[in-house]
């Protein structure tokens, strides 16, 4: 089967909790569309604000990391490759355990809970995405806003998605980092 490349015709896609992403590029003839890769970048934008919104609010935050991580990822449906942005001497997380600490502590000793920050808003702007039959991957920036300073984080990233048994997007690679800053 050919690959199908979308590339993206509205750059950015801003939300917040219960906010909404334009629509990216033309539908594909894939089984996933531009439509839904933008509407699991939402979803997985959303449920990091909601952990750290659980957090500050002393709600159960972790039953919310989990239930995000167990909707958001494909671990109960095979393999998950996450390299994390701020992620050092564990720099993978092929676990469900293992990513749920990345996101609120936990397992591995040097996180610090990415999602407990917390952010105010997340926005992605796909560089591109490529339709392969049953899955998508999507790469670019995304952008994280600090919900106490109001400042803005800029973040690379790759994310691969496939349909999970509900027809939402599940991610099976996630890798996050820093853009390179050379020091001169």
């Amino acid at each position: 089967m050919k690959r199908h490349i979308a590339q993206p015709t509205i750059a950015a896609f801003l939300f917040a909790a219960g906010g909404a992403a334009p629509a990216l590029g033309s539908p594909s003839p894939a089984s996933i569309t531009v439509a839904d890769v933008v509407q699991a970048e939402t979803r997985w934008g959303e449920a990091i604000i909601a952990i750290g919104k659980a957090y500050t609010d002393h709600q159960d935050y972790k039953a919310v990391a989990a239930q995000a991580v167990d909707t958001l990822y494909g671990y109960d449906e095979g393999p998950v490759l996450f390299k994390p942005t701020k992620a050092a001497e564990k720099e993978f997380r092929l676990t469900e355990e293992d990513a749920l600490s990345y996101f609120v502590c936990g397992c591995v000793p040097e996180d610090h809970g990415f999602a407990l920050q917390p952010w105010s808003k997340i926005r992605f702007e796909n560089s591109g995405i490529i339709f392969d039959g049953d899955s998508a991957t999507a790469m670019g920036d995304y952008f994280f806003t600090d919900a106490n300073t109001g400042k803005e984080v800029k973040v690379d990233f790759t994310f691969e998605y496939f349909k999970g048994p509900d027809g939402n997007l599940l991610i099976s690679v996630h890798h996050s980092s820093f853009p390179y800053h050379p020091e001169h």
